[in-house]
């Protein structure tokens, strides 16, 4: 199990440079010049070599990519055009209500998936089976800011239970701290609860064809058992497999979702970043997301020997 997972760390390691070639290689594909695009129409020309100097635009790529990456491996994102600050702050200033928010969204959403996969697979071709399809169905087929503006219409402003945009920091307390992301990690679930149920029904359905399920069944076990300890266990790979694919959802949903409700995370930082044009919190940013998705899908690779000893082989 060790050289295995030895194996998939080392394999991270041209992955994570590949992206990080890809995330520097940003400010040079970037339409048009842009230090002119940051600088604004009604900037001098003094103006726009000092922004292309502070890019690095006025020195080779390459040079530049090696001295960015060089700063990139001690914790050093650069500075942000507009307000001067090391884009790691800004990181660090905006990272609890994004790992908040995505923390809850990926408990919640397995708490309620997996429960409803299971069932819709043991009652398939009933109306629970049907409920559960018609809900993934729409599920994807409705934007994550449509949910959340119904969501904070009916939730918030009609029944009051929940605030309607703000963050209020764990340290303010745990109640506060999950009313302010419930209705966000509700809207931002809904496609992930949608993947991770189908996925679970489709492969339970698969297991609970099996001989040694029919076997377990013929002895006189309880369902219960049956279903959650002898088939979700052998259907547990691609359901986790799921889970970690989806984390890419949660990260791409977090951008409206934050937006939606006004919490101050690295999804509004983003949005803002993009809107100024600020090309270093714009690369620093999505070089974290990139690399968060890396290392989770690590993390998922080590699981599959977890549930599946077979795979450390």
């Amino acid at each position: 199990m060790l050289h295995y997972i030895l194996r998939r760390v080392l394999s991270t390691v041209p992955v994570m440079g590949i992206v990080a070639f890809l995330v520097f290689s940003l400010l040079y594909l970037a339409p048009g010049d842009p230090a002119s695009v940051i600088a604004g129409e009604q900037a001098s020309a003094a103006d726009i070599e000092r922004i292309r100097e502070q890019l690095g635009l006025d020195r080779p790529y390459l040079i530049r990519f090696g001295e960015w990456l060089w700063h990139i491996m001690r914790g050093d994102l650069g500075v942000s055009v507009f307000s001067s600050i090391p884009v790691t702050q800004l990181i660090v200033q905006r990272l609890e209500p994004t790992v908040s928010l995505m923390v809850y969204t990926l408990i919640l959403s397995v708490l309620i998936a997996v429960p409803m996969g299971v069932l819709a697979a043991w009652k398939a071709g009933t109306s629970i089976d049907r409920a559960v399809m018609t809900f993934a169905v729409l599920g994807f087929s409705i934007p994550v800011f449509v949910i959340g503006y119904l969501l904070a219409y009916v939730m918030a402003l009609k029944l009051g239970w929940f605030p309607v945009q703000g963050y209020a920091p764990l340290s303010s307390g745990i109640g506060p701290w999950l009313r302010s992301l419930t209705l966000p990690a509700l809207a931002l679930s809904c496609v992930y609860v949608a993947l991770i149920a189908r996925t679970t029904r489709a492969t339970m359905l698969e297991v609970l064809n099996q001989d040694y399920i029919k076997t377990a069944r013929a002895k006189g076990l309880n369902q219960f058992p049956i279903l959650f300890h002898h088939a979700l266990k052998n259907a547990a790979v691609p359901v986790v497999t799921v889970i970690g694919i989806g984390v890419a959802l949660l990260i791409g949903g977090a951008v409206v979702t934050e937006s939606v409700f006004v919490l101050p995370g690295l999804g509004r930082l983003t949005v803002d970043a993009i809107l100024q044009r600020d090309y270093p919190v714009i690369q620093g940013v999505i070089l974290l997301f990139s690399f968060l998705y890396i290392i989770i899908n690590l993390i998922v690779d080590i699981v599959y020997t977890i549930v599946d000893p077979r795979i450390r082989y």
